[in-house]
Formats: structure tokens, sequence, C-alpha cells
């Protein structure tokens, strides 16, 4: 019995000493850290814009929000994601991804100060909102520019790692801003110069974005003008001479090369599943923390409250960091992802049933850490098994689907959740989801088995 059970010992370890030495090429390599610099300022100054754009809209005493109107500034928030991502995905595969970083970081930073001096100036309504939405637009170029550049600073077996590393640290990175964001308007003030000075703070994050990006050679994060795949044309300037052939050639690309691909596609499935019912969580969150929660010892409602949720939720951003790799590594992409699927349906009941302070701040830890596991695996997916000519459209699809499921979702969350935010009944709803999201992933992924048992 020993003698049988060492070798596996030894493999064991074996295997770890490769990843940790994997690793250890992976963060020495020049161009992943430069990437990993533009993506941190980047989103370390999203993180602070969108949380003191909430806490504007919110949290300001000199004006008041009803679910709706904490629905619409979410939406502002995310709707460009789905409008522009389209036209990112098919320009991505077109410009030089080093110069979109370069100037979309730029002209991002010019955006937020105009969104900070309409917040001074006590500007509120259709004018705000469309700055915030010109804002998130310029982002949204900026994280597709970064997740299409990933794979030409990284060999392709260590996609999974450099992904998690990346994407995991960059969404903590944002946490880590919002937070940054709350603390200041704890001092410097709530209200509306307040919003407007932490506004302004947040442009430097893509200012320094741009500097960095800037130190990448030219045609280095791609495109790559290779042969297409079957039946999926690159975009070239002669195939799409305007912006309505951009868009509807992006999209049906994007889904051509999805449908052709059944992990991708279940990877999809099971992350709109997430972002539904992760919509549904955050919107009744939001409204608990402002009208029905109260202080209790440490635990504190309101903006704070936000605050503590939001760190509770970066550390699990940083577990499923530690998480993913592993569990990829050893039981497969799709066995984690059905883990993932599994263990957020159970911390979404459990939310239902007690629905107190402590539930909530449990919740957005493990729902965080779950969440992100999903979207580390579909990203590993997009990467790892659809062609460059064509991964900047996928990524754009990706973008537009995993944000109009949150839109859609907090959408129905403010119609339906009462103005305090108690709806058991809403959040059970949102388990839900989550069944029906494994559901559609274990079908998706038949479909490969079936495809692969016909061709053999």
């Amino acid at each position: 019995m020993s003698s049988s059970s060492a070798p596996a010992t030894g493999d064991t370890a074996t295997s770890a000493k490769r990843e940790k030495a994997g690793l250890a090429r992976l963060l020495r390599a020049s161009g992943f850290r430069r990437l990993l610099g533009v993506r941190f300022t980047a989103q370390f100054g999203d993180g602070m814009f969108q949380a003191a754009l909430g806490g504007a809209v919110l949290f300001n005493p000199e004006r008041q929000a009803d679910p709706l109107a904490v629905a619409a500034g979410l939406a502002v928030i995310l709707l460009p994601y789905s409008v522009i991502g389209p036209f990112t995905g098919a320009l991505l595969d077109r410009w030089d991804r080093r110069r979109v970083l370069v100037v979309a970081n730029i002209v991002r930073a010019f955006l937020v100060a105009v969104v900070a001096v309409l917040v001074g100036t006590g500007v509120d309504g259709v004018p705000l909102y469309l700055a915030a939405l010109a804002v998130a637009g310029a982002s949204r170029f900026v994280l597709s520019g970064l997740s299409a550049g990933l794979p030409h600073v990284v060999e392709p077996r260590h996609l999974v790692e450099a992904n998690t590393i990346a994407a995991t640290l960059g969404a903590a990175t944002a946490a880590i801003g919002g937070a940054t964001a709350i603390g200041l308007r704890a001092v410097i003030g709530s209200g509306d110069a307040g919003s407007a000075v932490v506004t302004t703070i947040a442009m430097f994050g893509p200012l320094l974005a741009a500097l960095v990006a800037s130190r990448f050679v030219r045609g280095r994060l791609g495109p790559d003008r290779v042969a297409p795949e079957e039946g999926i044309a690159p975009a070239t300037p002669a195939a799409e001479s305007s912006a309505t052939r951009v868009v509807l050639h992006g999209m049906t690309d994007g889904l051509r090369a999805v449908a052709s691909t059944p992990t991708v596609a279940a990877s999809f499935a099971a992350l709109m599943a997430h972002r539904l019912a992760f919509g549904v969580g955050t919107l009744v969150s939001l409204l608990l923390f402002r009208y029905a929660f109260t202080d209790s010892g440490v635990l504190r409602a309101g903006m704070t409250g936000v605050g503590e949720a939001v760190v509770l939720a970066a550390i699990g951003l940083g577990v499923a960091a530690l998480l993913t790799p592993w569990l990829v590594h050893r039981i497969g992409r799709a066995t984690t992802v059905r883990i993932a699927l599994g263990v957020s349906m159970t911390a979404q009941i459990a939310l239902a049933v007690f629905l107190s302070l402590p539930a909530v701040l449990a919740a957005a830890f493990a729902l965080a850490a779950t969440g992100q596991v999903v979207k580390l695996c579909a990203d590993t997916a997009v990467q790892s098994e659809t062609g460059d000519e064509v991964r900047g459209r996928v990524f754009a699809l990706y973008d537009a689907l995993f944000n109009i499921s949150y839109v859609l979702a907090i959408t129905a969350a403010a119609l339906l959740s009462p103005p305090d935010g108690r709806a058991p009944a809403l959040l059970g709803a949102a388990a839900v989801v989550y069944v029906l999201g494994f559901g559609a992933h274990e079908l998706l992924l038949r479909r490969r088995t079936a495809g692969a048992a016909a061709r053999s």
C-alpha cells in the first residue's frame, strides 16, 4: 500500500514545484508586469469613480434615491459595456491595442473631470448620467484591450495563472479604489462638493494607466493578422467600411465563435446566471444598507457598511485567486464551475433566509469569491479556445452579455423590491437562477461530448 501511494505523493510535489516555477517565470516577464501595471492603475481609478458616483447618487444627504434611481445609477455605469462593446470588439481586432489603451485612458481621465464638475455644481439627472456613460464607455475599450492583449505577453500554458492574477488582483484593486473613495468621502464630506473632490482624484488612475501603456512597443499586444478560422472573417477595413457594419460583423463573428465552441458557450451560460443573481443581491443589499440596517457593534450601516462589504468582497476575490488555478489543474474547469455555482446558490439561499447585516456581509464575501471563480474560468476559456483574430469580438460579446444580465437583474429588482430592500422572496428567486445556469452549463457541455463522439 505504501509503495503505491508514494508515486502519487511524488507526482503531487513535482506538479506543485512546476506550478511555482511557472508562476515565477510569469512574474519575471516584463510584458506581463507592464500589462498588470496598466490594469491596476486603470481599475483603481475605476473603483474610485464608481464609488464616488454611487455615493453622490445614493448616499448623498443633498439627494434622495428610490430603488429605481439606484438602478438607474448602476445601469449608467454598466450600459456602455453593452452598447459600446460590439464596437470595441471589432475595433480591437483592427487597431493597435497599445494605442487603444493609451488614448482610451486619456479620454477617460478627461471625462471623469467633466463628471466631477457636474457633481460639484449639483447637476442631476440626464446630463450627469450621460457623462458617466461616456466614462464607462471609454473604460470598456481599456478592459477589453487588456483581456485581448494578455495572450501576447503570456505563454499559452500559463494563461490560467496569468488570467487569475490579472483579473482577480485587478478586481481587488478596483475594490480598494472604491474603499478609498468611501474613506475620502468620510473625511472630505458626503455632499456635492466632497463627492466632486473624490471624483476628481479618481482621474489620476487612468492617467497613470496611459503612461504605463505607452511603454509597450507598437503592435506588442496585437492584433495578429493571421488566416481566419473557418467561417469567421477577420475585421479588415475593406470588410467593415461603416460603423454599422463594424457592429454587425463584431456581434455576428463573436456569436459564431462562441456557438462553435461549446466549452466557451457553457462558461458564458454559467457566468450569465451568476450575474443575474448577483445583480438582484446588489440592488437589495444597497437598499438595505441605505434604509433598513442600523449600526451593530463594528458592523455599520450606510455608506460605511457598503465599504465593509466591499472589503469582504475584495477578500473573496483574493480567495478565488488562490483557489481557481489549484482547482482547475486538479479537477478541471467544468467541475470547478459546477462547485462555484453550487456554493453561490447556497449563499444566496442563506441570505434570503436570514436577511441581516451579518448575512449580507457574509454573502458579499462568498458571492464575490464564487463569481470570480466562474469569471476566471470563462476568461480562460475565451483566451485559450478562440483565435486571436476574433478574440476581441468574443470578449466584446462577453462583456455585453455580462453587463446586460446585471442591468436587467438590477432593474427587475428595483421594480419588485420594497423601498427598504426587505425582499426574501426575490433573493430566493435569484437562487433558482443558479440552478438554471447549472442546467444550461451541463447541456452545452454535453453538446461538446456529443460532437466529439460523432467525429470519432
